[in-house]
């Protein structure tokens, strides 16, 4: 499949994190959509089909971790790729990401051709 053939949702706090990603995204040639946080992460990988989710960690109403979690309790979510993409580089928390069932794990700051090498890797 190629780039375009993909819908990648993006879920960051950050207004400046979620206009990065998205740029680089459209511009690989990917479809990209973005929710600000956690909840509205949620809400819209329930009404949308992804193929894959890029999250951060530390975001208000629902983290990053517990947004993981709920969308591996869903059928269409609990084998599609979800990449954490953060400042948080411990040991503890990238466990406890592996655990809730993270794909993979990319430290910030934000580096457009790491991102896209791992979308590469997970997607195939």
């Amino acid at each position: 499949m190629d780039a375009q053939d993909y819908k990648i949702l993006a879920v960051d706090d950050s207004p400046s994190m979620r206009s990065m990603i998205s740029f680089t995204l459209k511009r690989a040639g990917y479809e990209s959509y973005a929710a600000d946080d956690g909840v509205t992460g949620l809400e819209a990988a329930q009404n949308g089909d992804y193929d894959l989710v890029i999250t951060d960690i530390n975001m208000p109403n629902m983290d990053g971790i517990t947004l993981i979690e709920h969308l591996r309790q869903l059928d269409n979510y609990k084998h599609k790729p979800i990449l954490v993409l953060t400042t948080e580089s411990g040991n503890d928390i990238k466990q406890q990401g592996k655990n809730a069932g993270a794909t993979g794990w990319i430290v910030k700051p934000f580096d457009p051709d790491k991102l896209l090498s791992a979308l590469g890797q997970v997607l195939g």
